[in-house]
């Protein structure tokens, strides 16, 4: 298995972060694995496939990600949200996870790391109120369970991203008939041997 370096990551994907991002996307590794020893937030152990597996593997959608509230289902260990959030401080992150250990996770990686552009919710997505113009996930659901859990979140005009691994191309087709696929954008995810898809959704008028 390869292993890469933040900084030689980022270049391979094209992003530009200062270097105190950088040190604060790290510091975000560290504070994961720590708190994972007790919480079981991630399978991964080991700090430099943290870095592949978990930081880019979150920040290869950060070029399709727009201007608007972002809202993050399933957040569990704060990805991608948490890394989106210290990589756009101007950009508004809300997470939101059933399991208590891991908000209260989210709510207190936000307090150390001073993010003031997170929040973080303990509750079902579908008992949620808001408006999102963005509403991302990973590995949460099937395209369709997420999109009807959510789609009372999503402000109009607003999209789904929707990380997947392989091509999800029999969820793709269970869509419901108002679901418009914008784009499906295949991403190479720097010391990451995997398939990985980023799934762009809209509703239809």
């Amino acid at each position: 298995m390869s292993t890469i370096t933040l900084a030689a990551g980022l270049a391979e994907l094209g992003l530009v972060l200062p270097d105190a991002t950088q040190q604060q996307l790290l510091a975000f590794r560290d504070l994961l694995l720590k708190w994972n020893k007790t919480y079981n937030l991630t399978a991964l152990r080991d700090p430099q496939q943290a870095i592949s597996h978990h930081l880019l593997d979150s920040l290869a959608i950060l070029p399709h990600v727009g201007a608007g509230p972002l809202l993050d289902v399933g957040s569990g260990g704060g990805l991608p949200g948490i890394p989106l959030a210290i990589a756009r401080p101007e950009l508004s992150v809300s997470m939101v996870d059933t399991v208590q250990k891991k908000a209260t996770f989210l709510q207190q990686a936000a307090i150390q790391l001073g993010l003031k552009n997170i929040t973080a919710h303990h509750a079902r997505v579908e008992a949620m109120h808001g408006q999102y113009a963005q509403i991302s996930s990973r590995a949460f659901a099937e395209l369709k369970l997420f999109v009807d859990l959510t789609r009372h979140l999503l402000a109009p005009g607003g999209r789904w991203l929707a990380m997947k691994g392989q091509r999800p191309d029999a969820e793709l087709q269970a869509l419901p008939a108002d679901i418009v696929v914008e784009a499906v954008i295949p991403l190479t995810v720097p010391g990451l041997d995997a398939e990985r898809h980023l799934i762009i959704l809209k509703a239809g008028s």
